[in-house]
């Protein structure tokens, strides 16, 4: 299996290269930046010896590893971006919630290493990291959901959604009623919708599913407040009875219309 693919979209991320400007660095046609991309093509021998010897990596590595951007920030040409990130008086941040196109992803199945070592930035930045389009500035996760409890009449987060996350103030937490969160806390990754504030720190939280009552949260339990922003799902929602309803209607206008126009010819 080749990580090509993945691994120019990392360096392009971490050099802040469209893919256009590194279509242009190698004499390539943009098309043939996405298709390498999105694994449905890989680049020649020869533009691949170009692609490692102007970033000063090997052929070998490019091919075999999936590269962290950790990994990359080890290596020369990647240290000077690094440097003009981050001035020199900041404290110690990923690297990864320093660039805006990368969200480190956690699977369910690391939820409780990350819970471990979400403060460790060498950790967070050797998650595997996605490409999401958005807006949301560079602090963000992304948590693959367990459970159903965000979920009621084929709507809201399914088992084994992705939700898309901005990093919230732990110090100075602004919710607001009516908002999806996700508490990183000791033990588990909650995700509620918040109903209201409590005094004394406290959350009153609900689930979508009615099948899971209200319940109240100590804020001080978070150890990390992300507001979900976007899901992204496999599942493809199936209309509504009433949306089948006006699909019907719609499809029976038409076809009495039809029939007008035919008894007119």
């Amino acid at each position: 299996m080749s990580y090509i693919g993945n691994n120019i979209r990392k360096i392009r991320a971490v050099k802040k290269l469209s893919q256009a400007a590194f279509a242009e660095l190698f004499g390539l046609a943009r098309p043939s930046v996405g298709a390498y991309e999105e694994g449905r093509s890989e680049p020649k021998m020869e533009t691949l010896i170009q692609i490692a010897h102007h970033f000063g990596l090997s052929v070998d590595l490019l091919l075999t590893k999936e590269l962290t951007v950790n990994d990359l920030y080890g290596f020369d040409i990647f240290q000077q971006d690094l440097q003009a990130a981050a001035p020199a008086e900041a404290s110690p941040v990923a690297v990864a919630d320093q660039l805006a196109a990368l969200t480190p992803y956690v699977r369910a199945d690391r939820l409780l290493e990350y819970i471990v070592h979400y403060h460790d930035k060498a950790f967070v930045d050797a998650l595997p990291a996605l490409t999401f389009p958005h807006m949301l500035g560079p602090a963000t996760r992304a948590f693959e959901i367990q459970g159903a409890e965000m979920q009621h009449q084929q709507q809201g987060l399914r088992h084994q959604d992705v939700v898309l996350c901005r990093r919230i103030d732990r110090a100075a937490p602004a919710l607001r009623s009516g908002r999806i969160y996700a508490f990183v806390t000791p033990n588990r990754l909650l995700v509620r919708r918040l109903v209201e504030r409590l005094p004394d720190g406290q959350l009153k939280l609900r689930a979508d599913n009615p099948d899971y009552g209200a319940q109240e949260f100590d804020l001080g339990q978070a150890l990390e407040i992300w507001e979900v922003k976007a899901v992204f799902t496999t599942h493809l929602r199936p209309p509504s009875a009433l949306e089948e309803r006006v699909s019907r209607l719609e499809r029976q206008v038409e076809e009495l219309l039809s029939r007008l126009d035919k008894e007119q010819d």
